[in-house]
């Protein structure tokens, strides 16, 4: 914010707005229990530093010029928001309102986030919650989400993040496939299973080789970087492939492969952008997904 282009006295805003509301500087001065040659000073006051005519002598009254109709509806918000402002600090307004935008991987978006935001908004009705659910990574210091859900841990300075426990992540294939294709008894017999893979598939392959499997390109007949469409792949008996372990064993029509595999161990990063300093709507938010993902 330009700090230095505002250029005024609130206090003579205020002085212009109870004038144009009330229509005097009488009745003005009366509802703001200051003298009229005072309120008469801070109005003219703010026209010397706006460098506008507020007002104009219509008989023996006033009436507010072209410029002032223009200027009005600011004060209003400023005035809406001052009294926001003192009701907070008196304790009288402990409601939180406003929309958060919360950006998230599809499948924590799908099925982590619902229940979460459910029970948030049971506690504040008053925040409004926009998922944006998409695999990439949404950029907190332009403003394109309030709060991200990450995988990993954010680099960039401005950035506040917190970590909370790892998810856990296990292969999992419908049952009915399991039967036609297994039995998967031991690691090597999960090289002539079928697997759902991503887009860039080299470091997935790398990664559960590394748990000692042994799988190729061949293995892995179906695509989609779309984890909605991985997981519909994995109930509707395609293949063999990775989701939370939430989601795993809450799905009857599903089975952990192999229980012996160790599960992927899945970072997990609550971040927002600075504002979370200073909006108490953000900073609620946040903190009640960090203590709901620890606890989790």
């Amino acid at each position: 914010m330009d700090w230095k282009s505002i250029n005024f006295d609130w206090n003579r805003a205020r002085a212009f707005l109870v004038t144009a509301e009330e229509g005097s500087f009488s009745a003005a001065a009366k509802a703001l229990k200051v003298t009229q040659s005072t309120l008469g000073r801070q109005v003219a006051g703010l026209e010397q530093e706006l460098g506008v005519t507020l007002f104009q002598r219509v008989g023996k009254g006033i009436e507010i010029t072209a410029s002032g109709l223009k200027l009005i509806e600011y004060v209003k918000e400023m005035a809406d928001a001052a009294n926001r402002f003192s009701l907070a600090a008196s304790g009288q307004a402990s409601g939180i309102e406003g929309t958060v935008v919360i950006t998230a991987s599809e499948a924590f978006s799908v099925f982590l986030l619902p229940p979460l935001l459910k029970e948030l908004r049971e506690l504040e009705p008053g925040i409004k919650i926009e998922i944006v659910a998409t695999n990439l990574s949404s950029d907190l210091r332009r403003r394109e989400a309030d709060i991200a859900i990450r995988n990993f841990k954010p680099k960039h300075p401005d950035l506040i993040a917190q970590k909370v426990k790892d998810t856990k992540a296990y292969l999992y294939a419908a049952k009915d496939y399991l039967k036609r294709s297994g039995p998967f008894k031991r690691k090597s017999d999960l090289s002539k299973g079928d697997f759902i893979g991503f887009s860039d598939n080299t470091k997935y392959i790398e990664g559960l080789n590394q748990l000692g499997l042994s799988l190729t390109e061949e293995n892995f007949p179906y695509i989609s970087e779309n984890h909605i469409a991985h997981w519909s792949l994995i109930k509707n008996g395609a293949g063999i492939g990775v989701m939370p372990e939430k989601v795993g064993e809450e799905e009857p029509a599903v089975e952990r492969v192999l229980k012996s595999i160790p599960p992927f161990p899945v970072e997990t990063w609550i971040v927002s952008h600075r504002e979370l300093r200073t909006s108490r709507r953000i900073r609620f938010v946040f903190d009640f997904l960090v203590k709901a993902f620890g606890d989790s």
